[in-house]
């Protein structure tokens, strides 16, 4: 009975071995497999078994009969195993390629402002008026300090707008915000072929940097129309370069001699504007006035202006337009 037992217990170890053996050659095979298949060396190798902590543990086939050193191979195997790709995401950047396009050319010369054609936008009747919150004389209240002014807008202050019996659609600067933002972001704008004016309902004329980047928040946004309108220029944080400023009238007087000027107005013919911009003189720059406010007569511009046009059947808003017409014009020029 005893060397029955005997020999059931070396037959169960040395199948044990075998078993094991057999688990270690497979392992390693696969190793060497993923080794040839995704270019994994022997620095890989041990940095892998450095980046993570295997923990063998001893059961049936892994018992203390194993040596030390199958159970590090063992290790090694299993930490190798559990290696994945990285995300597409995740991986660094080839050397020497710019993934951000840069900025085109603008366009700063009287000479290049004249020779190169573009789209020209002059936002009209924006209504952007700053209005002081705090009273004081010479610019300061009784306790010394400056006085504070903020963006007339229908949102912050219907109060005044009532007191002074003004009409609420008299303070959408919002308007003027929208468009800036539609405008700016186009790839129109980011190929160097597009000039934005502002004219403000106060006789005002801005001209708008195509390299500016306007603020995304109304707030912030408020805060530097307010500035502007004090300090009549804004500057980059690093050069001298003007981003806003305010410019003489009248705003033709900066547009290239070649210049076609057109309104938009719900009241002209209609176009479909991919068939009525080839018309146009190739070469010739386009100009188009826009209303920024909520309502009112569309006069705005009718002492410059070559032709009226409406580009859609439906009543749009002036961000809309702006859109429109940049996506039109990124057709005929080929911009993607």
């Amino acid at each position: 009975m005893a060397s029955s037992a005997g020999s059931t217990a070396g037959a169960g170890a040395s199948g044990s071995r075998r078993q094991s053996n057999g688990l270690v050659g497979s392992l390693h095979a696969a190793k060497r497999h993923a080794g040839g298949a995704e270019g994994v060396d022997e620095e890989d190798d041990e940095q892998g078994a450095r980046g993570q902590t295997v923990k063998v543990e001893s059961d049936g086939v892994m018992g203390d009969g194993l040596d030390e050193s199958i159970k590090q191979g063992i290790a090694k195997a299993i930490a190798h195993s559990r290696v994945t790709k990285p995300l597409p995401g995740s991986r660094r950047a080839t050397a020497g390629v710019d993934f951000v396009p840069k900025q085109a050319t603008v366009p700063k010369s009287t000479t290049e402002k004249e020779n190169t054609r573009r789209l020209i936008v002059v936002l009209s009747q924006a209504c952007l008026e700053a209005y002081r919150v705090s009273s004081g004389s010479g610019g300061k209240n009784a306790a010394g300090k400056e006085a504070k002014y903020a963006l007339l807008n229908c949102d912050d202050h219907q109060g005044i707008l009532a007191k002074t019996g003004r009409d609420i659609a008299d303070a959408r600067p919002d308007i003027t915000h929208q468009c800036l933002l539609t405008l700016l972001d186009s790839p129109l704008n980011k190929a160097g072929l597009l000039q934005v004016y502002i004219h403000t309902a106060k006789g005002q004329l801005i001209e708008v940097n195509p390299s500016v980047r306007i603020p995304r928040t109304f707030k912030r946004f408020s805060g530097l129309m307010v500035q502007l309108l004090h300090k009549l220029s804004i500057r980059g944080v690093q050069g001298s370069e003007k981003l806003l400023r305010v410019i003489k009238n009248p705003v033709t007087d900066h547009f290239p001699t070649n210049t076609i000027k057109l309104t938009l107005s719900a009241d002209a013919p209609t176009v479909r504007l991919s068939q009525f911009l080839p018309t146009l003189p190739e070469s010739h720059s386009i100009a188009v006035f826009v209303g920024a406010m909520a309502r009112g007569p569309d006069n705005f511009a009718d002492q410059w202006v070559d032709q009226k046009i409406s580009i859609s059947e439906y009543t749009l808003s002036a961000s809309v337009a702006c859109g429109k017409f940049c996506c039109a014009m990124e057709e005929m020029w080929d911009i993607i």
